[in-house]
């Protein structure tokens, strides 16, 4: 397969990561993901824990080289949700857009998703995008940039032009 469309899926989650509660919202992200054409190489499942978060979001982009990286939980309200914090550390260009036409898809749905805290942005040849925790909200997320998402990656994969 193209590693164009080579992707992860990792769930923050303090009970997930505990086995205190099965994932949900992972599986459902990589389904969909797969429906579009995705090869999910590598799902993981990590605690509230920004370090943990910024380590296996590196892995994903500097070791595994994917081209996209999903996490799914961490980007609500509470004290522990350090999703859109640990992807800000550790992207060097953020994709502001993606989360807009999220929260915009979202409110069509419920009010709610004004309170969402997601980001995306890039890292070398990565992009990295933040999903509800929730299975609905995640699929319904994805769902509603997943029609950009090829095309975005193709240029940012893309061998660079001789301009001269």
């Amino acid at each position: 397969m193209d590693d164009i469309y080579t992707a992860a899926v990792i769930t923050v989650s303090d009970k997930g990561a505990a086995g205190e509660r099965e994932d949900l919202s992972g599986p459902a992200v990589a389904e969909t993901l797969r429906g579009a054409g995705f090869d999910v190489v590598y799902t993981s499942i990590v605690p509230d824990e920004r370090e943990e978060i910024k380590r296996e979001l590196i892995k994903c982009c500097d070791d595994l080289r994917l081209a996209l990286v999903i996490t799914t939980g961490g980007t609500g309200f509470a004290p522990r949700d350090v999703t859109p914090e640990a992807t800000l550390e550790i992207v060097e260009r953020e994709t502001p857009g993606i989360p807009e036409a999220m929260r915009q898809h979202s409110l069509k749905i419920t009010n709610h998703a004004m309170l969402t805290r997601a980001r995306a942005g890039i890292r070398r040849e990565t992009l990295i995008i933040n999903l509800p925790g929730s299975p609905k909200a995640a699929r319904e997320n994805i769902e509603a940039v997943l029609s950009a998402l090829k095309h975005g990656l193709e240029m940012l994969r893309e061998p660079p032009r001789d301009h001269s």
